[in-house]
């Protein structure tokens, strides 16, 4: 590292009250923020993966992470001094429905990291044994489902999407048995853990749980520390500086929902505990990138039913979230008209970001009413043709405003008789788009530039993410190496990548891990 070895400074433990039992021993805590609890060691932590932006913004330099002390420490095994490993406490709403206690069941943070520029950066290990939180299960995680996660939390960063981060993907020489899809078909796997890290992981379920509890003085603590640690820019004072303070985590999460929007992300458990109070995608689980475009669709099995989570209703599911975290921190108000305000900023927010994502996804300076709903309108003929979203945003890159023809979408369908359906609407929408790229005082260059930077070509697709754990659960890790490549740069379109802006294959459109997902994937 660039300094002798790492600065913690663990403020959450300080400023909020702690678990007076230590250890893994399953339990309710009240009164309490966090239970401090170890990493379970393991057999043999192998280095598999690592983010090299992530490791120079915590100080580490190749030589340190290529140490065998490295691997030790994000494995489980041991700890630089100054951390001081804990689980969060925290509730939530899971599917609609109230489930209690729930907390880091298969995540502990081993400390809040000073960066050099000052910022601190909390590392939690995901995967690294049980704690009090664990509800029954082993606190583990498999290799696949710790690629997805360290795949996808760089992938996000790197298409301009706020999300947690991910430095490193350690193997643990342990073998951990998962049943899937939850249908009695249970599977030896290999083990392993991602390091992840953020300013802050708290919840919307951290205020939650001690509001459901009738515990006033916790959640004005957590309240307060909240604010002081992640949002010191509030100036305010009393139910001022809480109404601002939620209005913040409004305004975050609906500039969230509009990226994911965009770029075509569905979480797949939106469940509150899932949500971050900073705005950030956290919990990378069976999440999925739309490809046919359906916003009915959800990668979740657990989901299939009811489709709560699915694509087209992330915006207001994120809306029905907040009404939860309102009422959690409604002891905090005298007056509800705070809260309502932040409720109102986030559907403002959200139609602000939809207009300015519309203008850019579509090669405009500026989206009015009347842009917006031609904007409605091809995300009709999306869904009508099954098209394949990150590839038909791409080809609208090329058509010519002078002679607009559908021929440049040829490539972009799942099926014959459904682009052969949409062809005389398609064409007569190409040539009122037309129409309005010539009346847009952009110039073509600049229209191209635009629409480039807000529709990404190379997306974590599951079957691309499949693919690289099928050759990691081989002991070949040049998959997951590649796809990290390949997202570094997910707008620049680059020869001999076809491969990764390809359609869905046939083998993938029904096998496990690309088109069905559970909360254990």
């Amino acid at each position: 590292m660039d300094t002798n070895a790492p600065r913690f400074d663990n403020r959450l433990l300080t400023a909020l009250p702690g678990d007076p039992e230590s250890g893994p021993r399953r339990r309710e805590v009240r009164g309490a923020a966090w239970s401090s609890v170890m990493p379970t060691p393991v057999a043999a932590p192998t280095l598999l993966a690592w983010s090299p932006e992530v490791a120079a913004l915590l100080g580490f330099e190749a030589a340190d992470v290529q140490d065998d002390d490295f691997a030790q420490v994000f494995g489980g095994n041991a700890l630089y001094a100054g951390m001081q490993p804990w689980a969060a406490n925290y509730g939530g709403h899971q599917f609609g429905h109230w489930a209690g206690q729930l907390g880091d069941g298969r995540a502990i943070s081993l400390g809040e990291l000073v960066a050099a520029d000052g910022r601190h950066l909390e590392l939690q290990l995901k995967g690294a044994g049980p704690t009090p939180y664990s509800r029954g299960a082993d606190g583990r995680a498999v290799l696949r489902s710790s690629i997805r996660e360290f795949l996808c939390s760089e992938a996000m960063h790197h298409l301009g999407v706020p999300t947690t981060r991910a430095l490193s993907l350690v193997g643990t020489g342990e073998d951990v048995v998962r049943d899937m899809f939850y249908d009695g078909h249970p599977r030896v796997e290999p083990g392993a853990i991602v390091c992840r890290v953020a300013p802050s992981f708290i919840r919307f379920g951290t205020f939650e749980l001690p509001a459901s509890r009738g515990e006033t003085a916790l959640l004005k603590q957590l309240a307060d520390a909240c604010i002081a640690r992640d949002f010191p820019g509030l100036q305010d004072e009393g139910e001022a500086l809480y109404g601002d303070w939620f209005a913040q985590i409004a305004v975050r999460t609906a500039e969230l929902m509009a990226h994911w929007m965009r770029v075509g992300f569905v979480h797949g458990v939106m469940n509150t505990d899932n949500l971050s109070v900073l705005g950030l995608t956290i919990d990378y689980g069976p999440y999925g990138w739309v490809e046919d475009y359906d916003p009915d669709w959800t990668p979740n099995t657990t989901d299939a039913q009811g489709r709560r989570y699915r694509f087209g209703t992330q915006p207001q599911v994120a809306y029905w979230n907040l009404n939860r975290l309102a009422q959690a921190l409604s002891p905090l108000f005298a007056d509800v008209q705070p809260l309502q305000a932040g409720l109102a900023a986030f559907q403002s927010t959200f139609v602000a970001c939809t207009r300015r994502d519309a203008a850019a996804k579509l090669g405009l300076a500026a989206a009015d009413d009347e842009d917006l709903q031609l904007y409605l309108r091809w995300q009709q003929l999306l869904q009508e043709g099954g098209m394949d979203m990150t590839l038909a945003w791409r080809a609208l890159m090329r058509v010519d405003a002078a002679a607009p023809d559908v021929g440049v979408l040829d490539a972009v369908y799942y099926d014959d008789a459904r682009r052969q359906a949409v062809q005389a609407p398609l064409q007569q929408w190409l040539q009122e788009y037309a129409a309005r790229l010539r009346a847009d005082p952009l110039t073509t260059e600049a229209r191209l530039a635009k629409m480039a930077a807000a529709n990404p070509l190379y997306v974590l697709r599951n079957w691309l993410a499949q693919e690289a754990i099928d050759r990691a659960e081989q002991g070949d890790l040049g998959g997951v190496h590649a796809l990290q490549d390949v997202l570094r740069d997910p707008y620049t379109e680059r020869p001999g990548l076809e491969h990764y802006a390809g359609k869905r294959p046939a083998w993938a459109e029904h096998r496990a891990g690309c088109s069905m997902l559970s909360c254990s994937s």
